[in-house]
């Protein structure tokens, strides 16, 4: 069992966890591309919920992962990478389809 890494995965787990809940919350910096690529002018006319609802998602998603990778250390579970790819696969499909929404309802 390796200590180090699991110590590492948690860590990760707790702050993605943390930033998801601030997002959750629309509190703190909006952690999402359409914010940070967003000009001056286009921020002051942002409707800024979609998007902290669409990172604050993706975190906990985030979150998921590397506690499954946490336990995965732990259990050594040889069928844990399937939890992981579906996952992955989930955040990456919910990513795409919630930003084509968001676009579509401007």
């Amino acid at each position: 069992m390796d200590t180090f890494g699991i110590i590492v995965c948690i860590c990760l787990a707790v702050a993605a966890y943390i930033l998801s809940s601030f997002q959750f919350r629309e509190k703190g910096i909006l952690l999402n591309n359409a914010w940070l690529y967003a000009s001056a002018e286009e921020r002051s006319t942002m409707d800024k919920k979609p998007y902290y609802r669409q990172s604050g998602i993706v975190f906990a998603l985030i979150g998921i992962i590397f506690t499954l990778n946490a336990a995965w250390i732990i259990t050594d579970f040889k069928y844990m990478l399937y939890f992981f790819i579906a996952i992955v696969a989930i955040m990456v499909i919910y990513a795409v389809v919630s930003t084509i929404r968001i676009e579509m309802k401007k």
